[in-house]
């Protein structure tokens, strides 16, 4: 979405404040999130909980070397890292019951007149959510609320939760959501599950994460470092983001076609 933490900055600066129709933005101040993404200081007195993988998960070995590497550097920063359990984070089915009736909502009318220029996996996560009941619904909100709590009990004891974006880089364009994937050179299944475990918790708990290279596969691939604040800590995440990313010094990279 954007090429820096700057221009994140930048972003959430612009879309940030209060609006009449937007009851969760009524009444809370707008930090300087672009003063806030200066790479100043150091990160002394952090405390980092970081983990690879859900239990079980396997994870390229690019990503995993990537991920060390960028551990090294908030350590130099002056964080203190502390490895937690990936237990507890394995929640694709209840972000696929929360994620899938909600595009059934928005979706179905759309299915009915058009199906024919949807592309098939979404027909197919449209139908798929008729399956699920109100009582389906409501338990996996519930379980929303566990996980929400779950985490903000890490973060009694953390300033920030750090893991991979991706368990490998990036996926074919012709991949279906449906079908297993690769991870060096073994089929595993469940895309959703198997790539991206770590965004769909903080996708539903709210806390703000951002994603910032941390290193490249050897086809030359982008690989994610996911930073996880606290509720409403964008600006302590920004500026932990801008410092991994100044001591990382992968800015200066571009693919060949786009050197300027």
């Amino acid at each position: 979405m954007t090429r820096g933490v700057t221009d994140s900055a930048l972003m959430l600066q612009a879309m940030a404040g209060p609006d009449d129709s937007d009851p969760w933005s009524i009444g809370l101040p707008v930090p300087d999130y672009v003063a806030a993404a200066r790479a100043e200081g150091d990160l002394r007195g952090t405390r980092i909980f970081f983990c690879l993988a859900p239990s079980g998960r396997p994870v390229a070995a690019a990503v995993e070397a990537a991920f060390a590497a960028a551990l090294q550097h908030l350590s130099a920063l002056g964080a203190s890292l502390e490895e937690m359990s990936g237990d507890g984070f394995e929640i694709e089915p209840l972000w696929r019951v929360i994620n899938h009736t909600t595009w059934r909502s928005r979706f179905s009318a759309m299915l009915a007149r058009a199906s024919d220029r949807m592309s098939p996996s979404l027909v197919r996560q449209v139908t798929t959510a008729a399956e699920v009941s109100g009582a389906d619904y409501q338990s996996a909100m519930f379980e929303r609320a566990a996980l929400f709590r779950r985490v903000q009990s890490l973060f009694a004891r953390a300033d920030l939760i750090v893991t991979p974006t991706l368990l490998r880089p990036a996926l074919p364009l012709e991949q279906d959501l449906f079908d297993p994937i690769e991870i060096d050179g073994v089929m595993v299944p469940d895309l959703r599950a198997s790539w991206f475990p770590w965004t769909m918790p903080f996708n539903l708990t709210g806390h703000p994460a951002i994603s910032v290279n941390c290193g490249f596969s050897p086809e030359g691939l982008p690989i994610g470092l996911q930073l996880v604040g606290r509720f409403r800590g964008e600006t302590a995440l920004l500026r932990a983001a801008a410092l991994f990313e100044a001591a990382a010094g992968l800015l200066d990279r571009w693919p060949p076609e786009f050197k300027m």
